[in-house]
C-alpha cells in the first residue's frame, strides 16, 4: 500500500514481495537473502574458529619449514636453534595475543588496525595500516593455497607440474563458497577445521610419546637438501633471518579483531574467547612440530614438506593416519584462505566508506557479503600463485612486512587510546568518530601492555625488512606506499566530486532559454518515426541528420523524410571518406559553438532492440558511440529512444 508522509514524501510498502526468479547464480550461490536476515547471519565461537583462525592455525603448516630453509646452511647443526625460536615465536605469540585482546574489547564493533590506526593516530598512518592489512591478506591466500597444493604435491608427486592449475582451481572454489555467505562459509569449513586440529595433536601426541620412549628416530629417506641460502655465514644475522621466517606463525592473529561484527551477541566476549582459544593451539602445534621436526631431523624441500616427513616418521609409514594428516593439512591450508576472503571484503568496504577505495566495494550482494571484495581479492592473488608458480618459499619473504607493520600501527593506536583515556577525569566522557572514551583505572597497564606489544611487533618487522629485503620483502615494502598514494588520489577525487555536487550556497540552475533537438538517422523507418513522435515532446526545434556515403541512398532518405518527417528540418552531411560519427561530431560541435545562453541540446538516438541479445551485436550501437563520445561537453544530453523488433 502507499503511504503519504507530512513532507508529501510517498512511501510504497507490499505485504508480500515476490521472491527472485531462479538463475544459474542462484544454483551457485543459493538464494537471496533479504536484509532483515543480516542478525541472523552472525556466528559463535565454534563457527568463528573454522572461519577467523584457520589462517594462525595453518601457519603451524609451514612456519617450522621456512626456519629450516634458512637454517639448513649450518648443516647438522641447523637443527638445535629450530626450538629456541620457537620459543621466542610463542612468546611473541603471547604479547600479540594479550595486546589484541584488549583491541577486541574496547573496539565490540571491529577493531582492525585500520579502524585503530584512524581513530587514534591519524589518516595517514591508517591509510599505511590499510595497505599493509589488504597486501597481507592477499598474500595469505596465495600463501597458503600455495602450501596446500605443497602438502597434496607431496604425496601426490606426479602432480608437480599441474600445481600452479591445482592452485588457480581452489582460489575459485573458496571463492564460489565464500559468495554463498559467512555463516554458511563457515559450516563448510568447521568440520576440516576439527579434523585438522585433532590430526595434527594426535601427530605431535604420538611423536612427543615414541620421542619419550626412545623409539621415534630420524627421518628416512629423506628428500633431496636444497641449500637456497649459501651466502650467510653462521651468526646473528642468520638467526634473525630464520626467526623473521618463522614469525609467519603470527600470520592471521588479527583477523579475529577485524572481524567482530561477524560474531553473534555478546560480540565482544565471543571474539575474546576464540582469539584466546586460537592462540593457545597455535602456540602448542608451534611448540611441537618445530621440537619433533628438529630431532627426526627433517629436511625442508619443495618435493616433500616437514609435516609429510614429521607424519610419516610419528606413524611408521605412509598408512591411513598419515594420509590423514595430509589430507588434513592439505584442507587446512587451502581453509587459511578463507580468513582473508572473510576480512578482505570487510576492510575494502571500509576504506571504501571512507573514500580510499571505489565505492562499489561497499554494496552488500545478494548474499549479504562484500561480493565485490570476494571476486577482487580472488582475482590478485590467482594472480600472485601463476607469477610466483605456487612457490611458498618465493611468497614468504613477502608476505610478513605488512602483517607486522599492521600490529605495530594497531598496538601503537590502543596505546595512545589508553593514554586519552588516562587523561580524563572519572565519570567525564569523550566522543571521538562516533565512540564514547570513558575514564579506565587501569589505563596505565592497558597502554603499557599495548605500548610494549607495539615496540615488540615494530622490531620484528624491521628485522624481517631488513633480512628478507633481497629475498623479495622490497616488493612489499614499495607497494605499500603505492597503495597509500592510490588511497589519497582516489579520496581526492571524491571529496573533489562532493564539493561540486554539495547544495551548500547553490542557487539554482538557470532555466532553459532554448532546447534544440538533433536526430541522427541512417534511413526513415519505424524505428526513426518512434525517435521523432519522442523528440516532439522535448521541443519544436528538431532537426534530423543524415550521414551520406551513397548519394543515391541519400536521395531515398530525402524523399521518405518530407512524406514522413512532419515537416522538420532535415541535413544531409557528405562524407567522401566513408566515415560515419566523424562528420556528426563535427556538425555537433558546430551546432554547440553557435549555441545561445542556457540552450540545451539533446541527440536523440533510434535504437533497434531485438528478441535476442547476440543480435545487437549486428548494429553499430550508434548511441553508445555518441555517448563515450560527448560524454564531457556540458549541456548536450544524450538518449537513446528503443524500438522493439519482434
Amino acid at each position: 500500500m502507499n503511504i503519504e508522509d507530512q513532507t508529501g514524501t510517498t512511501v510504497l510498502r507490499r505485504e508480500t514481495e515476490a521472491k527472485p526468479k531462479k538463475s544459474w547464480r542462484t544454483w551457485l550461490i543459493g538464494r537471496p537473502l533479504p536484509t532483515a536476515d543480516a542478525p541472523h547471519q552472525t556466528i559463535g565461537v565454534l563457527i568463528g574458529l573454522a572461519v577467523f583462525a584457520s589462517d594462525a592455525l595453518s601457519s603451524t603448516a609451514y612456519a617450522t619449514q621456512e626456519m629450516l630453509v634458512i637454517l639448513m646452511v649450518l648443516g647438522p647443526q641447523a637443527y638445535q636453534y629450530v626450538f629456541p625460536l620457537a620459543i621466542a615465536i610463542v612468546i611473541l605469540l603471547g604479547i600479540v595475543t594479550l595486546s589484541y585482546e584488549q583491541t577486541v574489547h574496547a573496539y565490540p564493533n571491529g577493531g582492525g588496525a585500520y579502524i585503530v590506526t584512524r581513530d587514534n593516530i591519524g589518516a595517514l598512518p591508517s591509510k599505511v595500516a590499510a595497505a599493509a592489512l589488504l597486501t597481507d591478506y592477499i598474500l595469505t591466500v596465495a600463501v597458503s593455497i600455495s602450501s596446500g597444493v605443497a602438502q597434496i604435491v607431496s604425496a601426490i608427486p606426479s602432480l608437480f607440474e599441474y600445481r600452479v592449475w591445482i592452485a588457480v582451481g581452489l582460489v575459485a572454489f573458496i571463492m564460489v563458497v565464500n559468495l554463498r555467505g559467512i555463516k554458511e562459509s563457515g559450516k563448510t569449513f568447521a568440520i576440516p577445521t576439527y579434523f585438522f586440529i585433532i590430526t595434527m595433536f594426535v601427530t605431535v601426541l604420538v611423536g612427543l610419546g615414541r620421542y619419550l620412549f626412545g623409539t621415534l628416530g630420524v627421518v628416512t629417506d629423506p628428500p633431496p637438501l636444497e641449500i637456497l641460502h649459501t651466502t650467510y655465514g653462521v651468526g646473528a644475522f642468520l638467526i634473525l633471518r630464520a626467526f623473521a621466517s618463522g614469525t609467519a606463525a603470527l600470520t592471521g592473529i588479527e583477523a579475529i579483531a577485524d572481524g567482530i561484527p561477524a560474531f553473534r551477541e555478546p560480540r565482544s566476549k565471543n571474539a575474546g574467547t576464540t582469539l584466546i582459544i586460537m592462540s593457545l593451539i597455535l602456540g602448542s602445534l608451534m611448540l611441537s612440530i618445530s621440537f619433533l621436526s628438529a630431532h627426526i631431523q627433517a629436511v625442508p624441500s619443495e618435493a616433500e614438506t616437514v609435516i609429510s616427513q614429521l607424519a610419516r616418521t610419528a606413524f611408521n609409514g605412509r598408512g591411513g593416519l598419515y594420509g590423514a594428516v595430509i589430507i588434513a593439512t592439505t584442507v587446512i591450508l587451502i581453509m587459511a584462505a578463507n580468513t582473508s576472503f572473510a576480512d578482505f571484503p570487510r576492510l575494502s568496504a571500509i576504506t571504501a566508506t571512507d573514500g580510499l577505495l571505489p565505492r562499489q566495494l561497499t554494496y552488500r550482494g545478494s548474499r549479504l557479503v562484500y561480493s565485490r571484495g570476494i571476486v577482487l581479492l580472488a582475482l590478485l592473488a590467482t594472480l600472485l600463485i601463476v607469477v610466483f608458480q605456487a612457490s611458498v618459499t618465493r611468497l614468504i619473504p613477502l608476505y610478513a612486512v605488512g602483517v607486522f607493520l599492521s600490529f605495530t600501527l594497531s598496538q601503537a593506536g590502543m596505546a595512545h587510546r589508553w593514554w586519552k583515556i588516562g587523561k580524563l577525569k572519572e565519570g567525564q566522557e569523550l566522543r571521538e568518530r562516533g565512540s564514547v572514551l570513558r575514564y579506565d583505572p587501569n589505563w596505565l597497564l592497558k597502554m603499557v601492555i599495548n605500548g610494549f606489544g607495539a615496540f615488540c611487533t615494530g622490531v620484528v618487522m624491521i628485522v624481517f625488512a631488513a633480512t628478507k629485503f633481497v629475498d623479495g620483502a622490497w616488493v612489499v615494502i614499495v607497494i605499500i606506499p603505492t597503495l597509500v598514494v592510490i588511497f589519497s588520489g582516489i579520496q581526492r577525487h571524491y571529496h573533489h566530486l562532493a564539493a561540486k555536487l554539495s547544495l551548500e550556497n547553490y542557487g539554482g540552475l538557470p532555466q532553459i532559454g532554448r532546447h534544440r533537438v538533433i536526430i541522427p538517422i541512417g534511413g526513415v523507418h519505424r524505428g526513426t518515426l518512434a525517435a521523432l513522435r519522442y523528440a516532439r515532446t522535448l521541443s519544436d526545434d528538431i532537426t534530423a541528420v543524415h550521414v551520406s556515403l551513397d548519394p543515391q541512398e541519400a536521395d531515398r532518405v530525402r524523399q521518405k523524410w518530407e512524406t514522413w518527417g512532419d515537416g522538420r528540418r532535415l541535413v544531409i552531411l557528405e562524407s567522401p571518406y566513408r566515415l560515419f560519427i566523424e562528420p556528426l561530431l563535427e556538425y555537433i560541435n558546430e551546432i554547440e559553438a553557435l549555441r545561445q545562453p542556457n540552450e540545451i541540446i539533446t541527440i536523440v538516438v533510434p535504437e533497434f532492440v531485438p528478441r535476442h541479445w547476440w543480435a545487437s551485436l549486428l548494429h553499430t550501437q550508434t548511441a553508445l558511440t555518441l555517448r563515450m563520445a560527448l560524454l564531457f561537453h556540458k549541456d548536450i544530453v544524450i538518449t537513446s529512444v528503443p524500438y522493439q523488433v519482434d
